[in-house]
């Protein structure tokens, strides 16, 4: 069970911020989602944005829990702080606790690469690739994205879905669906990437991600 969480948060937490498209939130000040499982609501996805100087500051807090028999049988909250300068990621941190398991990921930007030292990877890639929280519309564009919980680098590929109408508490939206997939087939099953993805096809804001893993998981503006 505990392994089965461990890649359904690596879908959640793992998947968004990449160069621009930063200036689309410069109005915005909050963003909360409720986060489902099989349609039944156990946590919160919530972001602050600010400008602090010559930097933009992305503060972000999930929490969640999974029970059973009115027993909680796993617990999860996670706290990450994007920095961002001109529109590009200049560093980046993350704490996450998993029934009292502590990792940290922290990504620094150094000439024209960001420098990753994560619980599970230490390494080096090219600064166009995003972190993995979904706020960010570039996110489309890039050829992958980094973990934002072990610093993974994952390998993505994007499918356009086409415009649809969706409606979340009361409000309709007119929204833009992709599909995200890992591009490495050679993956074991619980570390590929399968997640749709809307965005609001005016504002650009995201709207609400899905996967299916262990159950059908959803974000909802």
């Amino acid at each position: 069970m505990k392994k089965n969480i461990l890649s359904i948060i690596l879908f959640l937490f793992s998947n968004t911020s990449l160069q621009s498209h930063v200036d689309d939130y410069k109005n915005v000040k909050f963003l909360e989602y409720e986060l489902f499982r099989n349609d039944k609501s156990i946590g919160y996805h919530n972001y602050k944005f600010e400008n602090n100087g010559n930097l933009f500051l992305v503060n972000s807090i999930i929490k969640f829990k999974i029970s059973k028999l009115g027993l909680d049988i796993y617990k999860y909250e996670a706290s990450s702080v994007e920095h961002y300068k001109d529109s590009q990621l200049v560093k980046f941190s993350s704490k996450t606790n998993q029934n009292k398991k502590i990792k940290n990921t922290d990504i620094i930007l150094d000439k024209n690469q960001l420098l990753v030292s994560g619980s599970e990877n230490k390494l080096t890639t090219s600064k166009k690739h995003p972190v993995g929280t979904w706020w960010n519309h570039e996110i489309i564009q890039a050829k992958a994205q980094i973990s934002a919980i072990s610093g993974r680098v994952i390998e993505q590929k994007v499918v356009f879905l086409g415009k649809e109408e969706i409606n979340l508490y009361g409000k309709t939206y007119n929204a833009l669906h992709y599909n995200f997939s890992s591009s490495d087939e050679s993956l074991a099953d619980n570390k590929k990437l399968n997640t749709d993805v809307w965005y609001d096809e005016k504002t650009k804001l995201w709207l609400k991600a899905s996967f299916n893993k262990t159950g059908r998981w959803e974000y909802r503006l």
